[in-house]
């Protein structure tokens, strides 16, 4: 075998790989993951049925690798947007700018929503994502490293802090479904208040000094990047791959 064929191969798994779970994801927001096969997929991927059983056991594991990657584009995005603007990596950004990565990760949307029309029985295999939980037990000590250090306010409890920003930010994306028509929110309005509501919720009584804002973004650039470092491991595991791009310098 050639030196460095190895290699090759594996790259071509995941270029394959990835091919797959573009058609996947496009056949789920079209049909609905019940109404979705794996013939259908492999169809619109070019390959055979086989081919895809090379990667993924079931069908069910298929869509748990795309749910995977749909997440690593969702934090990268994150990233990149608060790296830009190193003032906004505060609890409010980082809630405004997942808010506005997830207009362009419908999929990742779909999850967050609970939509039945898009994840189907699928929606019940999303609950018990140990990626999902992981991230949830980071946030939860992100709030925890801020109090310590004094960088939100302490008249409430972390339990109390972490639901309300829980309900605002899964209530916001509910309540666009309850507006008639006439109340529609205009483009970027929903971000915005997601953003404005948590950072009242969370905002010290005092002004922060210039190094203590600096502080929040370090802390809050590293939750983000860790959490974004599991999601790219877990996703990595699912397509055979070594690692997966960050993507962080794509648009």
């Amino acid at each position: 075998m050639p030196a460095g064929r190895p290699r090759q191969d594996a790259a071509q798994r995941v270029e394959r790989a990835e091919r797959i779970l573009d058609a996947a994801g496009e056949l789920i927001l079209r049909w609905g993951y019940d109404k979705t096969t794996i013939d259908d997929v492999a169809r619109a991927s070019h390959v055979a049925k086989g081919t895809i059983y090379l990667h993924w056991r079931s069908r069910e594991a298929l869509f748990v690798a795309l749910l995977r990657r749909e997440r690593v584009g969702l934090l990268a995005e994150v990233e990149r947007a608060l790296a830009a603007e190193p003032d906004t990596a505060t609890p409010a950004g980082l809630l405004a700018a997942l808010a506005r990565a997830l207009d362009r990760q419908p999929i990742v949307r779909a999850v967050l929503v609970g939509d039945r029309e898009v994840l189907g029985r699928l929606g019940r295999h999303t609950a018990a994502d140990p990626t999902a939980a992981a991230g949830r037990r980071a946030f939860i000590a992100y709030v925890d490293e801020l109090r310590a250090h004094g960088l939100v306010r302490d008249d409430l409890s972390t339990a109390e802090q972490v639901a309300v920003v829980a309900a605002v930010f899964f209530g916001f994306f509910s309540v666009t479904s309850f507006l008639p028509d006439e109340l529609a929110l205009r483009e970027g309005a929903l971000q915005r208040l997601v953003g404005e509501t948590v950072g009242r919720t969370l905002a010290p009584a005092r002004r922060l000094r210039r190094a203590e804002v600096d502080e929040v973004s370090r802390i809050t650039m590293r939750y983000v990047g860790e959490f974004a470092d599991l999601a790219r491991a877990e996703y990595a595991k699912v397509v055979g791959a070594d690692e997966v791009p960050t993507g962080k310098d794509t648009e």
